[in-house]
């Protein structure tokens, strides 16, 4: 063959060790993550957790935190997949500096350390802060259905828990009955039984089936035990917040009153037949998503701001309704800039009488103001057009709210709040692999959700600083 080809041999040998800098081009997003972990956050918190000095050196908390960010932001969420990636992927080499920590050392640390990685949420917003991308002057807040770690298969409602508790009772008395009925036997019956089932076989092993059943038992009793609580809870609520109301009207004030109120309520309350708890995740709940489609569910909190769609607030609540998450979000978000936005905008799920009044309240506290839906509109339905003269003046906050949205300066203020806050979801959930979460229980989703944010927002910085670089935005 004439022709020459360029010189290869699998099997030769590098002299020299490669430089991992050479392995990824400029402006790679695992530079930025690299440089942020190394000269800009705050580990802190993650550091002052290693106090005892005995044992075997563990892996830098640095190269950790790299690949947890970089894998979120990427949508490489999985311990074991990050662990395939440390081998596979010249990225998370070049993040892990060639080492490659296993799936139980990257799953461990994220759990031990779960509250302090959910804090880079508040330092990726302060980083945008600083860089200007978060101008506070309109936002806009929704939430999303999250699919908890959990299948809905493994829940039980509340009438179908008082029927399979009264049948494990029933199996346990009656295992109970045969264990005494042999025991008391026993003597009498030794010997005859060696001969059948030899000197160490038995017939029946009583005591392990008496234990699977009272464990399981255990496990209905606390689910039961979860359902009665949270419909105690909920009626609790609901008298106290009915008792203010008639005082307000009365024009009194009587916290104790408002106390026994509640404390009755929740003595007569009953859970609803259908109420249900969930075995694998108990904090979780079946909720209907956008699809229309019953899973099992947190309901995942975001405030966005219009500006560049940086997340300022982010929470999870196991209430599958949006209405109680109007005021603590938006207070979230303010305490997190600092600033109150000029203007919030929210759709029809969080349309309630108390959220309506808390708006009226924050615009004359504070100046925001707030556009929120009182109605779904169908499909190609337009909102049609403003009434011509002055507002009723027996008005109710509904009706006003819906004429302000039906004026052209509301149309075209609310008419921002999807191009806001669903392209946020959007890349969360395609982007960063976030439409199930990984941790189980309401603190872990909320600290899982917060690490999501948080990530979301370093990608919007990674955008914002490409051309300039992050050691030269941030000074």
């Amino acid at each position: 063959m004439d022709k020459r080809f360029r010189a290869f041999d699998p099997h030769q040998v590098l002299l020299l060790p490669p430089s991992l800098d050479d392995w990824l081009p400029e402006g790679h997003l695992a530079r930025f993550v690299a440089d942020l972990v190394d000269d800009v956050l705050d580990l802190g918190p993650v550091l002052a957790d290693y106090t005892e000095k005995r044992g075997f050196p563990p892996y830098d908390p640095r190269l950790m935190v790299r690949l947890l960010i970089y894998g979120y932001t990427t949508g490489i969420r999985s311990s074991r997949a990050i662990e395939r990636k440390c081998a596979d992927d010249i990225a998370f080499r070049f993040l892990a500096a060639d080492q490659a920590p296993d799936f139980r050392s990257i799953s461990r640390f994220r759990r031990r350390h779960l509250d302090a990685l959910a804090d880079l949420f508040t330092q990726s917003l302060h980083l945008a802060q600083k860089l200007g991308m978060v101008k506070m002057g309109r936002v806009a807040l929704d939430g999303t259905k999250l699919e908890a770690s959990a299948s809905k298969h493994k829940a039980m409602s509340y009438g179908r828990l008082i029927d399979k508790e009264e049948r494990i009772e029933a199996e346990i008395a009656r295992l109970e009955a045969m264990a005494a009925a042999l025991l008391a036997d026993a003597e009498a019956s030794d010997t005859a039984e060696d001969v059948r089932f030899g000197v160490d076989g038995k017939d029946v092993d009583l005591p392990a089936e008496l234990d699977r059943r009272e464990k399981r038992l255990a496990r209905l009793q606390a689910a039961r035990a979860q359902i009665e609580a949270e419909a105690a809870e909920k009626a609790r609520r609901h008298a106290e917040d009915k008792e203010r109301r008639r005082q307000e009207r009365a024009g009194t004030d009587d916290e104790q009153a408002v106390t026994d109120a509640g404390q009755r309520a929740a003595a007569k309350a009953r859970p609803r037949p259908k109420a249900q708890a969930n075995f694998t995740d108990p904090d979780s709940r079946i909720m209907k998503n956008s699809d229309g489609a019953y899973i099992q569910a947190y309901n995942a909190q975001a405030v966005v701001d219009a500006e560049h769609q940086v997340i300022t607030a982010a929470d999870v609540t196991a209430n599958a309704a949006d209405t109680l998450n109007y005021t603590t979000m938006l207070d979230q978000s303010a305490q997190n800039t600092g600033i109150h936005p000029k203007q919030a905008l929210a759709d029809a799920g969080y349309c309630s009488q108390t959220n309506l009044e808390a708006a009226k309240e924050r615009q004359l506290a504070c100046g925001t103001d707030t556009f929120m839906a009182t109605g779904r509109l169908a499909h190609d339905e337009q909102v049609p057009p403003a009434p011509r003269g002055r507002i009723p003046a027996g008005a109710t906050l509904k009706e006003r709210m819906a004429r302000k949205l039906r004026t052209k300066p509301g149309k075209a203020a609310y008419r921002r709040r999807k191009a806001i806050v669903e392209p946020v979801f959007g890349q969360i959930m395609t982007c960063q692999n976030g439409r199930q979460l990984m941790l189980r229980g309401e603190d872990a989703a909320r600290g899982e959700w917060r690490l999501l944010a948080a990530c979301h927002n370093f990608r919007k910085i990674f955008r914002h600083t490409a051309t300039t670089g992050l050691a030269a935005a941030t000074g």
